[in-house]
Order: C-alpha cells, then sequence, then structure tokens
C-alpha cells in the first residue's frame, strides 16, 4: 500500500458544540479509496486525540481521475457531548447507537392489533 496524506482545510473550532470540524483532503495515488478507520487513526495522531470514538468523519467523495478524496471530520471534546449533537443514523454508523429493527409493514400491523383490544391487554399483543 502506498502512503496516504491528508490535509485539512476550513478547520473551524466550534466552542457552542464543543469541537473541531473541518474539510478533509485525502490525497491516495495508487488506491482506489481509503478506509475511515485508517484515517481516524491518522487524525487521532495528528490532533492528539485520546479516544478515536470521538471522531465523526463522513461525505467522502472521491475526484475524478482518482488518486484524491474529500470529505468532513468533527473532533468531539468527549463523547457525551457527540452523543448529543450527532444525528442519530452517524451514531449507528459508529457503532454508538442500535438500529430499530423491523419493517414499516410490522409496526403498522402490531399498531392495528393493539388496537382492537383494550386495557392491561395491549401490552401482551406484542409480546
Amino acid at each position: 500500500m502506498s502512503a496516504v496524506t491528508i490535509r485539512t482545510r476550513k478547520f473551524l473550532t466550534n466552542r457552542l458544540l464543543g469541537r473541531k470540524q473541518m474539510v478533509v483532503d485525502v490525497i491516495h495515488p495508487g488506491r482506489a479509496n481509503v478506509a475511515i478507520s485508517e484515517l481516524k487513526e491518522q487524525m487521532a495522531k495528528e490532533f492528539n486525540v485520546n479516544d478515536e470514538k470521538t471522531i465523526f468523519m463522513f461525505g467522502f467523495r472521491n475526484a475524478f481521475g482518482g488518486g484524491k478524496s474529500t470529505g468532513f471530520c468533527l473532533i468531539y471534546d468527549s463523547l457525551t457531548d457527540a452523543l448529543n449533537i450527532e444525528p442519530k443514523y452517524r451514531l449507528i454508523r459508529a457503532g454508538h447507537k442500535e438500529a430499530k429493527t423491523g419493517t414499516r409493514k410490522m409496526k403498522r400491523e402490531l399498531k392495528n392489533r393493539r388496537n382492537k383490544v383494550r386495557g392491561k391487554k395491549k401490552t401482551a399483543v406484542g409480546k
């Protein structure tokens, strides 16, 4: 594997949200793309981050012709800040939350079955 170079642009320390945010340019000649986990390791070294769980990287797009990708990086001051601010889908991707299971149709059918009973039996319908 060839070397990967990371450059940051539009760096901003957002004290209100408790994070550093930036645009990341990744130069990777000879490689199709670079894994986000590999990029997180390099960002943790560069910005002296103790916990890699506080780094969120997303929105990467390859440049035409290859060799360069661009995306966003958010580095939170603490994991609690990240859990309060980050959208649920990004927390699910990062493994901090569990995704809801079951289809939309299943949920509607369960709702309709519950509507047919009254009282304490409603809680027993879904189990």
